[in-house]
């Protein structure tokens, strides 16, 4: 059997072994040092001035930090995007807080600024203010930005941007990960580019990178023997998984134009396939990086033919894809907790799919793709 084509498998470029083997010839092998220096300097550069990123081992320890830092605490609540991974929740339990679930928008799958709005007025007419916003960049869509700012703005609440598979992906022109108080990124082996696993911060001023970095190394206070007077974790990248970041960074660019590429690929072969869309952005203020290509399938219009027909299948072809998120209101661990919307983001769970979207997939790739979609469809 052919060899399995991957969903978004780690493509590393040979640049990471010059930073990794450099950290090896210094004995730069612990936590800190100057990849982590030098990466965290590297991903500024990138997103722009004002923006100051703290590396750590994950995108998890990003939104957990990030939500530490707005001082969400013991019984506050979060509204948070519900069409999304549940690391974009989980953390607002880690504090003791409650989440509060948002349904999304057909056009960007994010979350609904209306919906956002509904609930922030019915639990102020609770007489419980929500502490925090988190808003998801799905699959690298930039969310409708200048509506949801707008709204955090009106109510005077903290919103974080995870922005964890839209590295490169922009809304007018600004970088997603710098749209909220707080932005988050990841670089787990299936992202973008990819440090093996790890993450990243990205703050408005240098004293908020520095909190987080103190909260990251164990809240170690400034003194020559272990003193702390806060709670701290074990959240900060080592100088080796940052070298890999460092040469990841030399090909960004690359690996965003070849997702693009996929992308259009898709959107060419589905052209002509009635009953299949292709997830793509609403309109020319909006960049994505297309981390992850995916369509809804209507079986009403494809003959019958269901999302998880086409799941089967491309996985008899050795061929991965992958269901759209299940929503975090409908997930056991979550199914007590406040939820407002529709069923949009149920309907794309029940009729979406992620197609193998990596950037180091090529012609041939595309051929065995096209090969089992021929036969499905």
């Amino acid at each position: 059997m052919n060899n399995k084509i991957w969903l978004s498998s780690p493509h590393m470029s040979g640049k990471e072994m010059k930073y990794v083997k450099e950290a090896f010839d210094t004995n730069w092998v612990a936590p800190l040092g100057p990849n982590v220096n030098e990466f965290e300097n590297n991903l500024q550069t990138y997103l722009g001035e004002n923006n100051y990123v703290a590396a750590l081992n994950s995108g998890t320890a990003a939104i957990h930090l990030g939500l530490l830092l707005a001082g969400v605490t013991q019984g506050d609540e979060v509204l948070c995007q519900s069409f999304t991974f549940s690391a974009s929740a989980n953390p607002i339990v880690y504090l003791g807080a409650t989440p509060v679930f948002i349904d999304s928008e057909p056009e960007t799958w994010n979350m609904c600024p209306k919906f956002l709005e509904a609930a922030i007025i019915d639990r102020l007419e609770k007489g419980k203010k929500p502490k925090a916003i988190v808003v998801v960049d799905s699959y690298g869509m930039p969310a409708k930005w200048e509506q949801l700012l707008a709204i955090a703005k009106k109510y005077n609440l903290f919103l974080m941007e995870d922005a964890a598979s839209a590295l490169g992906s922009t809304y007018k022109n600004q970088k997603c990960g710098t749209m909220g108080a707080i932005g988050v990124l990841s670089f787990n082996g299936n992202k973008i580019i990819t440090t093996s696993g790890g993450g990243a911060l990205v703050a408005k001023t240098k004293e908020i990178k520095d909190k987080a970095i103190f909260f990251a190394t164990q809240s170690r206070d400034n003194a020559p023997h272990y003193q702390h007077s806060e709670i701290g974790y074990n959240y900060r990248m080592s100088n080796i998984v940052a070298g890999i970041g460092r040469g990841q960074m030399e090909v960004l660019d690359d690996h965003i134009a070849l997702r693009r590429a996929m992308h259009d690929f898709y959107k060419s072969y589905f052209k002509d396939i009635k009953g299949v869309t292709v997830f793509t952005e609403p309109n020319t203020d909006y960049f994505s990086n297309h981390w992850l290509t995916a369509v809804l399938v209507n079986p009403k219009q494809t003959g019958g033919k269901t999302r998880e027909d086409l799941r089967l299948a491309l996985d008899a072809a050795n061929i991965e894809s992958r269901p759209l998120w299940k929503p975090m209101h409908l997930q056991p661990v979550f199914a007590n907790d406040p939820y407002y919307g529709g069923t949009l983001s149920e309907s794309l769970f029940q009729n979406g799919l992620c197609l193998p979207s990596g950037s180091n997939l090529d012609n041939s790739h595309r051929t065995r793709i096209k090969l089992a979609l021929d036969n499905f469809f």
